[in-house]
């Protein structure tokens, strides 16, 4: 679980904020599921690590929509990596209430890029009309993540989806052809041999 900010190239700031983060979530992890308990002994490298992946895939002063933030990952690291160039904003989408508790002051304390909507992703369009990039990880299949993304695709032609995938994610893929068309670019994790994160752009149904 220890935080070595050697392995991110990121400012100093940014590690430190990243570290604080690190505390809080495991401090209300032993209180609410943020996550699955046994990935709890390796944080870093399970979680911040990979979320961090996603920044760099896509860098810059977008609008992200994270769907299901859950315990922050990966929108929370999104929102803290965006503070390094003081433009940019995370829309954490996520139901549940304590979650939700747990995201704001998540972004309270590190003095992240990013706000809280406590609803379902059905009716986050409504409240988020607009984004740039769509980040989901370990949320729902393929299929059900492009259903729950196309709004903003109609919205904004020019947006992107990056959905952390594992091992399943052909069969995923191959079931999300039959109702959907988009362009792919599947990038490596540098967390697990095994696991994607799909670039997803020109999302149209079938």
């Amino acid at each position: 679980m220890a935080f070595d900010p050697q392995t991110l190239n990121v400012s100093r700031e940014t590690s430190d904020r990243l570290a604080h983060f690190v505390e809080l979530f495991v401090k209300w992890a032993k209180v609410i599921n943020l996550v699955a308990p046994s990935t709890l002994v390796d944080v870093w490298r399970r979680h911040v690590v990979d979320s961090n992946q996603l920044y760099d895939l896509a860098p810059g002063p977008h609008r992200w929509v994270d769907l299901g933030s859950g315990g922050g990952f990966p929108g929370i690291v999104t929102a803290i990596r965006l503070v390094e160039i003081g433009e940019g904003w995370v829309h954490l989408v996520e139901s549940n209430n304590k979650k939700a508790g747990f995201l704001r002051i998540a972004l309270q304390e590190t003095g992240a890029r990013g706000s809280v909507h406590p609803i379902r992703i059905e009716e986050a369009v409504r409240e988020i009309p607009g984004c740039d990039r769509i980040s989901a990880r370990a949320l729902a299949d393929v299929d059900k993540l492009l259903g729950y993304a196309a709004p903003w695709f109609e919205n904004n032609p020019q947006c992107r989806a990056f959905l952390h995938k594992g091992r399943e994610y052909r069969e995923e893929l191959r079931n999300a052809h039959g109702s959907w068309r988009f362009d792919l670019v599947e990038h490596q994790s540098v967390v697990e041999t095994d696991s994607k994160i799909l670039e997803i752009s020109n999302l149209r149904r079938l």
